[in-house]
Protein backbone atom coordinates (compact mmCIF):
# COMPACT_ATOMS: atom_id res chain seq x y z
CA UNK A 1 0.00 0.00 0.00
CA UNK A 2 1.60 3.41 -0.86
CA UNK A 3 2.11 6.16 1.41
CA UNK A 4 -0.68 8.95 1.58
CA UNK A 5 1.31 12.22 0.77
CA UNK A 6 0.48 15.52 1.98
CA UNK A 7 1.07 18.77 0.81
CA UNK A 8 1.51 21.89 3.88
CA UNK A 9 1.65 25.50 2.86
CA UNK A 10 3.27 27.52 5.61
CA UNK A 11 5.42 24.40 6.75
CA UNK A 12 8.40 26.61 7.83
CA UNK A 13 6.32 28.54 10.45
CA UNK A 14 5.87 26.89 14.57
CA UNK A 15 2.48 24.77 13.05
CA UNK A 16 3.72 23.74 9.83
CA UNK A 17 6.79 22.14 11.40
CA UNK A 18 5.26 20.52 14.24
CA UNK A 19 2.28 19.15 12.03
CA UNK A 20 5.25 17.84 9.29
CA UNK A 21 7.36 16.03 12.10
CA UNK A 22 3.61 14.47 13.15
CA UNK A 23 2.69 13.41 9.76
CA UNK A 24 6.02 11.90 9.25
CA UNK A 25 5.40 9.82 12.30
CA UNK A 26 2.36 8.38 11.07
CA UNK A 27 4.24 7.42 7.70
CA UNK A 28 3.24 10.15 4.99
CA UNK A 29 5.14 11.77 2.29
CA UNK A 30 5.47 14.91 3.79
CA UNK A 31 5.69 17.94 0.68
CA UNK A 32 6.17 21.57 1.79
CA UNK A 33 5.49 24.85 0.02
CA UNK A 34 7.73 27.72 0.43
CA UNK A 35 8.07 31.13 -0.69
CA UNK A 36 10.32 32.31 -3.72
CA UNK A 37 12.00 34.58 -1.33
CA UNK A 38 15.52 33.95 -0.96
CA UNK A 39 14.92 35.14 2.85
CA UNK A 40 12.75 32.01 3.95
CA UNK A 41 13.52 31.24 7.07
CA UNK A 42 14.28 27.34 7.64
CA UNK A 43 15.55 27.05 11.29
CA UNK A 44 12.10 25.29 12.68
CA UNK A 45 12.65 22.20 9.61
CA UNK A 46 16.36 22.42 9.83
CA UNK A 47 16.32 19.00 11.07
CA UNK A 48 13.58 17.32 8.90
CA UNK A 49 14.83 18.67 5.35
CA UNK A 50 16.50 15.57 4.52
CA UNK A 51 13.02 13.60 5.13
CA UNK A 52 10.36 16.27 3.07
CA UNK A 53 10.29 17.69 -0.24
CA UNK A 54 10.37 21.68 -0.19
CA UNK A 55 8.79 22.45 -3.21
CA UNK A 56 8.52 27.13 -4.13
CA UNK A 57 5.22 28.63 -4.70
CA UNK A 58 3.30 31.76 -3.81
CA UNK A 59 -0.33 32.02 -2.32
CA UNK A 60 -1.03 35.00 -4.13
CA UNK A 61 0.25 33.84 -7.57
CA UNK A 62 -2.52 31.30 -9.19
CA UNK A 63 -0.48 29.79 -11.96
CA UNK A 64 2.84 28.82 -9.02
CA UNK A 65 0.11 27.10 -7.01
CA UNK A 66 -1.60 25.36 -9.87
CA UNK A 67 1.89 23.62 -10.35
CA UNK A 68 2.51 22.76 -6.87
CA UNK A 69 -0.71 21.08 -6.85
CA UNK A 70 -0.22 19.75 -10.01
CA UNK A 71 2.99 18.38 -9.08
CA UNK A 72 2.26 17.07 -6.08
CA UNK A 73 -1.04 15.59 -6.55
CA UNK A 74 -1.46 15.30 -2.31
CA UNK A 75 -4.02 13.14 -0.76
CA UNK A 76 -4.20 15.71 1.54
CA UNK A 77 -3.77 19.82 1.96
CA UNK A 78 -3.24 21.86 5.09
CA UNK A 79 -3.24 25.22 4.08
CA UNK A 80 -1.56 27.24 6.76
CA UNK A 81 0.15 29.86 4.83
CA UNK A 82 -1.01 33.41 6.30
CA UNK A 83 0.72 36.94 7.16
CA UNK A 84 0.61 35.49 10.43
CA UNK A 85 1.03 38.83 13.06
CA UNK A 86 -1.95 40.28 13.60
CA UNK A 87 -0.67 43.94 14.73
CA UNK A 88 1.13 44.04 11.18
CA UNK A 89 -2.35 43.40 9.12
CA UNK A 90 -3.21 46.73 10.29
CA UNK A 91 -0.36 48.39 8.52
CA UNK A 92 -0.83 45.71 5.76
CA UNK A 93 -4.35 45.10 5.23
CA UNK A 94 -4.16 44.73 1.45
CA UNK A 95 -1.22 42.04 1.44
CA UNK A 96 -2.79 40.48 4.32
CA UNK A 97 -6.34 40.06 2.52
CA UNK A 98 -4.19 38.76 -0.89
CA UNK A 99 -2.22 36.44 1.46
CA UNK A 100 -3.94 34.73 3.96
CA UNK A 101 -7.93 35.25 2.48
CA UNK A 102 -7.30 35.07 -1.60
CA UNK A 103 -4.67 32.58 -0.61
CA UNK A 104 -6.66 30.05 0.36
CA UNK A 105 -9.30 30.84 -2.14
CA UNK A 106 -6.90 30.19 -4.90
CA UNK A 107 -5.85 26.97 -3.13
CA UNK A 108 -9.25 25.99 -2.89
CA UNK A 109 -10.22 26.77 -6.74
CA UNK A 110 -7.62 25.10 -8.46
CA UNK A 111 -8.39 21.77 -6.25
CA UNK A 112 -11.81 22.04 -7.22
CA UNK A 113 -10.61 21.77 -10.59
CA UNK A 114 -7.57 19.44 -10.70
CA UNK A 115 -8.07 17.07 -7.78
CA UNK A 116 -11.71 16.94 -6.58
CA UNK A 117 -11.08 13.96 -4.28
CA UNK A 118 -8.50 15.79 -2.10
CA UNK A 119 -9.19 15.98 1.50
CA UNK A 120 -8.24 19.80 2.52
CA UNK A 121 -7.76 21.76 5.99
CA UNK A 122 -8.05 25.49 6.60
CA UNK A 123 -6.37 27.11 9.23
CA UNK A 124 -9.31 29.38 11.13
CA UNK A 125 -8.51 31.39 13.75
CA UNK A 126 -10.13 32.95 16.87
CA UNK A 127 -9.34 36.32 15.65
CA UNK A 128 -12.56 35.88 13.23
CA UNK A 129 -14.22 36.08 16.46
CA UNK A 130 -13.35 39.79 17.35
CA UNK A 131 -15.56 41.73 19.63
CA UNK A 132 -17.09 38.35 20.58
CA UNK A 133 -20.98 38.39 21.10
CA UNK A 134 -20.32 35.78 23.32
CA UNK A 135 -18.29 33.39 26.29
CA UNK A 136 -17.10 30.69 25.40
CA UNK A 137 -16.79 30.74 21.40
CA UNK A 138 -18.20 27.69 19.59
CA UNK A 139 -18.40 26.60 15.69
CA UNK A 140 -21.88 28.86 15.52
CA UNK A 141 -20.88 31.91 17.98
CA UNK A 142 -21.54 34.69 15.03
CA UNK A 143 -18.09 36.06 13.94
CA UNK A 144 -17.25 39.71 14.02
CA UNK A 145 -13.42 40.46 13.20
CA UNK A 146 -11.51 43.36 14.75
CA UNK A 147 -8.43 42.98 12.95
CA UNK A 148 -7.69 42.93 8.62
CA UNK A 149 -6.24 39.75 9.43
CA UNK A 150 -9.41 38.51 11.48
CA UNK A 151 -11.50 38.98 8.30
CA UNK A 152 -9.08 38.13 6.07
CA UNK A 153 -9.24 34.70 8.03
CA UNK A 154 -13.18 34.70 7.81
CA UNK A 155 -12.87 34.90 3.78
CA UNK A 156 -10.73 31.57 3.38
CA UNK A 157 -13.24 30.28 6.31
CA UNK A 158 -16.19 30.97 4.47
CA UNK A 159 -14.80 29.85 0.97
CA UNK A 160 -14.02 26.70 2.51
CA UNK A 161 -17.12 26.23 3.72
CA UNK A 162 -18.72 27.40 0.12
CA UNK A 163 -16.32 24.74 -1.48
CA UNK A 164 -17.31 21.78 1.16
CA UNK A 165 -21.43 22.51 -0.06
CA UNK A 166 -20.16 21.99 -3.19
CA UNK A 167 -18.73 18.73 -3.09
CA UNK A 168 -14.98 19.10 -1.74
CA UNK A 169 -13.59 17.62 1.39
CA UNK A 170 -12.93 20.66 3.36
CA UNK A 171 -12.37 21.27 6.86
CA UNK A 172 -12.20 24.58 9.24
CA UNK A 173 -10.18 24.69 12.34
CA UNK A 174 -11.15 27.37 14.33
CA UNK A 175 -7.81 27.33 16.47
CA UNK A 176 -7.46 29.79 19.34
CA UNK A 177 -3.92 31.27 20.37
CA UNK A 178 -1.30 27.70 20.75
CA UNK A 179 2.25 28.27 21.56
CA UNK A 180 5.26 26.75 21.69
CA UNK A 181 9.21 27.21 21.46
CA UNK A 182 9.13 27.78 18.15
CA UNK A 183 6.78 30.22 18.33
CA UNK A 184 8.45 33.60 16.49
CA UNK A 185 10.11 36.31 18.70
CA UNK A 186 7.52 38.81 17.70
CA UNK A 187 4.53 37.57 19.66
CA UNK A 188 3.73 38.51 23.04
CA UNK A 189 4.54 34.96 24.67
CA UNK A 190 7.67 34.12 22.90
CA UNK A 191 8.83 37.93 24.05
CA UNK A 192 7.81 37.05 27.81
CA UNK A 193 9.57 34.05 27.72
CA UNK A 194 13.11 35.31 25.89
CA UNK A 195 12.93 38.59 28.68
CA UNK A 196 12.04 36.78 31.36
CA UNK A 197 14.80 33.70 30.65
CA UNK A 198 17.81 36.59 30.15
CA UNK A 199 16.43 38.24 33.23
CA UNK A 200 17.46 35.34 35.31
CA UNK A 201 20.78 34.74 33.51
CA UNK A 202 21.25 38.40 34.40
CA UNK A 203 22.05 39.07 30.73
CA UNK A 204 21.77 43.29 30.66
CA UNK A 205 22.33 44.88 26.80
CA UNK A 206 23.98 48.51 27.43
CA UNK A 207 24.66 47.98 31.40
CA UNK A 208 20.82 48.16 32.03
CA UNK A 209 18.68 45.45 32.89
CA UNK A 210 16.48 44.35 30.43
CA UNK A 211 13.10 45.75 30.26
CA UNK A 212 10.20 43.34 29.23
CA UNK A 213 7.50 45.86 27.21
CA UNK A 214 4.20 45.19 26.24
CA UNK A 215 1.21 46.03 25.33
CA UNK A 216 -2.21 45.31 26.76
CA UNK A 217 -2.38 43.14 30.26
CA UNK A 218 -6.06 42.77 30.39
CA UNK A 219 -6.42 41.13 27.23
CA UNK A 220 -7.91 37.14 27.85
CA UNK A 221 -6.58 34.75 25.80
CA UNK A 222 -7.46 30.63 25.65
CA UNK A 223 -3.50 29.71 24.98
CA UNK A 224 -2.70 26.06 24.03
CA UNK A 225 0.65 23.97 23.00
CA UNK A 226 1.10 23.76 19.46
CA UNK A 227 1.77 20.00 19.06
CA UNK A 228 -1.11 18.91 20.38
CA UNK A 229 -3.25 21.16 18.34
CA UNK A 230 -1.36 20.01 15.08
CA UNK A 231 -2.90 16.53 16.17
CA UNK A 232 -6.39 18.03 15.85
CA UNK A 233 -5.65 19.55 12.28
CA UNK A 234 -4.83 15.78 11.03
CA UNK A 235 -7.86 14.31 12.89
CA UNK A 236 -10.49 16.29 11.19
CA UNK A 237 -9.33 14.91 7.72
CA UNK A 238 -10.10 11.05 8.92
CA UNK A 239 -13.31 12.18 9.94
CA UNK A 240 -16.17 10.61 7.77
CA UNK A 241 -18.02 13.83 6.81
CA UNK A 242 -15.98 16.99 6.56
CA UNK A 243 -16.92 19.61 9.55
CA UNK A 244 -15.41 22.48 11.51
CA UNK A 245 -13.70 22.52 14.81
CA UNK A 246 -13.22 25.19 17.39
CA UNK A 247 -9.78 23.88 18.81
CA UNK A 248 -9.23 25.43 22.45
CA UNK A 249 -8.50 24.55 26.14
CA UNK A 250 -11.80 26.60 27.51
CA UNK A 251 -9.39 28.27 29.89
CA UNK A 252 -8.48 31.87 30.14
CA UNK A 253 -5.49 33.79 30.65
CA UNK A 254 -4.69 37.49 30.84
CA UNK A 255 -1.35 38.45 29.60
CA UNK A 256 -0.35 39.75 32.85
CA UNK A 257 -0.76 36.04 34.36
CA UNK A 258 1.31 35.12 31.64
CA UNK A 259 3.57 36.99 32.79
CA UNK A 260 3.61 36.23 36.24
CA UNK A 261 3.54 32.94 35.74
CA UNK A 262 6.65 32.98 33.36
CA UNK A 263 9.01 34.53 36.04
CA UNK A 264 7.38 32.73 39.21
CA UNK A 265 8.87 29.49 37.08
CA UNK A 266 12.58 31.30 37.90
CA UNK A 267 11.80 32.24 41.31
CA UNK A 268 10.96 35.94 40.83
CA UNK A 269 7.52 37.73 42.35
CA UNK A 270 6.40 40.50 40.00
CA UNK A 271 4.40 43.06 41.27
CA UNK A 272 2.22 45.18 38.93
CA UNK A 273 1.45 49.46 39.54
CA UNK A 274 -0.47 51.27 38.13
CA UNK A 275 -2.96 51.11 35.42
CA UNK A 276 -3.18 51.13 31.36
CA UNK A 277 -0.53 52.38 29.75
CA UNK A 278 1.41 53.70 33.04
CA UNK A 279 1.13 50.12 34.52
CA UNK A 280 4.61 48.93 35.32
CA UNK A 281 5.64 45.54 36.63
CA UNK A 282 8.69 45.67 39.07
CA UNK A 283 10.60 42.48 40.44
CA UNK A 284 9.67 42.27 44.53
CA UNK A 285 12.77 41.42 46.15
CA UNK A 286 14.82 43.91 44.47
CA UNK A 287 12.39 46.46 43.16
CA UNK A 288 14.04 47.23 40.08
CA UNK A 289 11.78 47.46 37.09
CA UNK A 290 11.28 44.31 34.77
CA UNK A 291 7.91 44.93 32.66
CA UNK A 292 6.32 47.89 31.40
CA UNK A 293 3.19 48.82 29.35
CA UNK A 294 3.54 51.18 26.02
CA UNK A 295 1.15 52.44 23.78
CA UNK A 296 2.83 51.55 20.26
CA UNK A 297 2.19 48.35 21.39
CA UNK A 298 -1.89 47.92 21.44
CA UNK A 299 -3.30 47.04 18.56
CA UNK A 300 -5.59 49.96 17.01
CA UNK A 301 -8.76 47.52 17.90
CA UNK A 302 -8.03 44.85 20.38
CA UNK A 303 -9.38 41.00 20.88
CA UNK A 304 -9.43 41.11 24.52
CA UNK A 305 -12.46 38.15 26.09
CA UNK A 306 -11.07 34.91 23.68
CA UNK A 307 -12.24 31.43 25.31
CA UNK A 308 -13.45 28.65 23.28
CA UNK A 309 -15.56 25.93 24.19
CA UNK A 310 -13.73 22.72 22.51
CA UNK A 311 -16.79 20.32 23.30
CA UNK A 312 -17.56 19.41 19.49
CA UNK A 313 -13.64 18.19 18.65
CA UNK A 314 -13.94 16.45 22.44
CA UNK A 315 -16.91 14.73 21.30
CA UNK A 316 -16.66 13.53 17.72
CA UNK A 317 -12.56 13.81 16.87
CA UNK A 318 -11.87 12.25 20.69
CA UNK A 319 -9.20 15.72 21.05
CA UNK A 320 -8.55 17.53 24.23
CA UNK A 321 -5.93 19.79 25.24
CA UNK A 322 -3.53 17.71 27.79
CA UNK A 323 -1.10 21.03 28.86
CA UNK A 324 -2.17 23.44 31.28
CA UNK A 325 -0.94 27.21 31.17
CA UNK A 326 0.88 27.13 33.76
CA UNK A 327 2.78 23.92 31.93
CA UNK A 328 3.07 25.66 28.35
CA UNK A 329 4.66 28.83 30.29
CA UNK A 330 7.20 26.72 31.51
CA UNK A 331 8.50 24.90 28.77
CA UNK A 332 9.02 27.97 27.20
CA UNK A 333 10.53 29.56 29.44
CA UNK A 334 12.82 26.23 30.31
CA UNK A 335 13.42 26.51 26.80
CA UNK A 336 14.77 30.40 26.31
CA UNK A 337 16.62 29.54 28.93
CA UNK A 338 18.75 26.79 27.33
CA UNK A 339 19.26 29.09 24.50
CA UNK A 340 19.94 32.21 26.29
CA UNK A 341 22.71 30.34 28.10
CA UNK A 342 23.79 29.00 24.92
CA UNK A 343 24.58 32.20 23.70
CA UNK A 344 25.99 33.44 26.22
CA UNK A 345 28.69 30.33 26.48
CA UNK A 346 29.33 31.17 22.60
CA UNK A 347 30.34 34.90 23.26
CA UNK A 348 27.37 35.94 20.72
CA UNK A 349 24.38 37.65 22.36
CA UNK A 350 21.05 38.32 20.28
CA UNK A 351 19.33 41.20 19.93
CA UNK A 352 15.78 40.85 20.50
CA UNK A 353 13.48 43.92 20.10
CA UNK A 354 10.93 43.39 22.88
Amino acid sequence: MSKKKALITGITGQDGSYLAEFLLEKGYDVCGMVRRSSSERMERIEHLKKRITLIKGELTDVLSLFEVVSEVQPDELYNLGAMSFVKDSFTQPAYTVQVTGMGAVNLLEICKRILPKVRFYQASSSEMFGQVREVPQKENTPFQPSSPYGYAKLLAHLHTIQCRREGLFAVCGILFNHESPRRGYEFSTRKISDAVARTALGLVADGRAKVLTLGNLDSKRDWGYAPEYVEAMWLMLQQDEPDDYVISTNHQTMVREFVTYAFEHLGISIEFKGQGIEEKGYDSATGNLICQVLPEYFRPVDVVNLRGDCSKAEQKLGWRPRTDIRHLVQIMVDHDLECVRIEIASGVIKTINN
